[in-house]
């Protein structure tokens, strides 16, 4: 997944939060595969739609902000804009509800 930003939970905030575009959040863990092929299905969606950030933060190393959204299941997708989560995955969902997720909130890609 070297194509997603990696952030923290020390720059959560500045990077989503605070982001001036709509942000794709992807809670993952190394030891979780269904994580690796979320991440994957991301990395195509980062690559056709310029109108929004995708980023990953580990929940091994950054407990705080996963904690703070209440994510219980691995992989946990949310979607924010302007700072506020307008929708959640959780768990090995298939690749079209992901783009649906992003789609239904933000419109199709251009």
């Amino acid at each position: 997944m070297a194509g997603l930003m990696e952030i923290t939970d020390s720059d959560f905030e500045r990077e989503v939060v605070q982001s001036d575009m709509p942000v794709v959040v992807d809670f993952w863990a190394p030891w979780c595969g269904p994580c690796r092929t979320v991440g994957k299905v991301l990395e195509g969606v980062a690559a056709e739609r310029q109108d929004l950030k995708i980023v990953k933060i580990n929940i091994d190393d950054n407990t705080q902000q996963a904690i703070a959204h209440g994510v219980m299941i691995l992989p946990t997708v949310i979607l924010y804009k302007d700072g506020k989560v307008l929708g959640k995955l959780q768990g090995g969902v298939p690749p079209r509800h992901i783009t649906e997720l992003i789609d239904n909130h933000l419109g199709m890609a251009d």
